[in-house]
């Protein structure tokens, strides 16, 4: 997996030079779920075609060939986990994320105001910075805050903090297949977790890319960065964005040496030109210790 979408390096630095990014452009207000990690919707089990064998899947990434696949009755988080559920959780437990012990994560240039001090960035995808002091409640590093966000996503969080997370709720992380089949809202072989059109109507569905990236965000569905989990209409079974926003972790390892673990999803990052894992079927391989601004998570339950 490269790095355009989530950077997966491990903990070591990443190559690259200083430099100055654009500055930050914050989304539109409104949207609060409210949503604790209770929320779960309770889905039957069943069979489906997991997977993707058309124009826009990556074959090298695993999402073909298209297979039929059976999951056991499962609930399953309405939300992704936000900001304000991970406060509840470090307040009770005292957790230090992965981010926080070693001191830095990944941070998106384009959040960064102008005069952020000169960063390293990840090579061939130089939009990805090592920020000193980022972590889950300074997503933009030493200055940035959370009090307009507790029902944004939680970021900056790695599958092991998930993990943690979803073991304190007495619950877990979803398997890829879990997590497809509930994404899939019940549209068998659908693109997007509302049919086949990205944009139906004209109306945005996801907190995507528009523009030119990395450089241009026109902000057409509203946002720069991560949106509340609840800014754009569920799918047939009641989710909220699964697609775009953030990546979320599953429980599944993904195939290689290191310990690599899937996620799904695609992220406010993912656009057309470079990128198109904002689909059902599209999955990437990060690092267990690594976190972004742009992975987060939601839980499940037998």
């Amino acid at each position: 997996m490269g790095a355009c979408c989530s950077p997966s390096t491990g903990r070591g630095a990443p190559d690259g030079v200083p430099g100055r990014v654009a500055p930050r452009t914050t989304g539109r207000g409104g949207g609060s779920s409210g949503a604790g990690p209770a929320d779960m919707v309770a889905l039957a089990g069943g069979t489906f075609a997991m997977g993707s064998d058309d124009e826009y899947a990556y074959p090298g990434d695993g999402e073909s060939p298209v297979r039929t696949v059976e999951v056991g009755d499962v609930s399953i988080g309405r939300y992704a986990v936000t900001n304000a559920d991970w406060a509840a959780f470090v307040s009770a437990t005292d957790h230090r994320s992965d981010a926080e012990r070693f001191g830095w994560s990944f941070v998106f240039g384009g959040l960064l105001p102008d005069d952020f001090p000169p960063t390293r960035g990840v090579s061939g995808a130089p939009w990805w910075r090592q920020v000193v002091g980022a972590d889950w409640a300074h997503p933009e590093g030493p200055g940035s805050g959370i009090d307009d966000r507790a029902d944004h996503p939680v970021v900056h969080v790695s599958w092991r903090d998930a993990a943690a997370y979803a073991t304190w709720r007495g619950v877990r992380l979803p398997t890829e297949a879990e997590w497809e089949y509930a994404a899939r809202g019940g549209l068998a072989g659908a693109v997007f977790p509302w049919g086949d059109e990205r944009e139906p109507g004209g109306e945005h569905r996801m907190n995507v890319w528009q523009g030119t990236f990395p450089s241009v965000n026109t902000l057409a569905d509203g946002w720069l960065g991560t949106c509340p989990v609840d800014a754009f209409p569920p799918n047939g079974y009641g989710l909220h964005n699964v697609c775009g926003n953030v990546w979320e972790w599953c429980a599944d390892r993904w195939p290689g040496p290191d310990d690599l673990r899937a996620s799904k999803g695609g992220s406010y990052l993912c656009h057309e030109s470079y990128c198109r894992r904002y689909r059902v079927a599209a999955r990437q391989g990060t690092a267990a210790d690594s976190s972004t601004s742009n992975i987060g998570f939601r839980i499940a339950a037998d």
